[in-house]
């Protein structure tokens, strides 16, 4: 039993590295090209969402302008609402200046 194990052990296990180099040499060579698939899909993506950033850019700048006219516009509310409410304190501290002056 000894002289089996001595003789056949080492061939089988030779035997078996041999069929293991050859499942990772395999398995490296679909590694390889799974990744260089991958790669070419990320390269497509890459170059859609580049074709995106004019959209983007034009979103950008259409918000800003809108963000700056409704800025203006509530600006120009505000001061013709603080004007009027300005017109008729100065109405009506006219009048009671008035009054006083008629009192005296």
């Amino acid at each position: 039993m000894q002289a089996f194990l001595g003789e056949y052990l080492p061939i089988l296990i030779y035997i078996l590295l041999c069929i293991l180099i050859i499942l990772l040499i395999v398995i490296c060579v679909k590694v390889i090209k799974t990744m260089n698939r991958v790669e070419s899909i990320v390269d497509d993506v890459d170059e859609k969402v580049k074709s995106l950033n004019g959209v983007f850019n034009i979103v950008d700048a259409v918000t800003d302008k809108l963000s700056a006219l409704t800025e203006v516009i509530s600006d120009s509310i505000i001061l013709f609402v603080r004007g009027i409410f300005r017109r008729k304190k100065k109405k009506i501290e006219k009048e009671q200046e008035e009054n006083q002056d008629e009192e005296e």
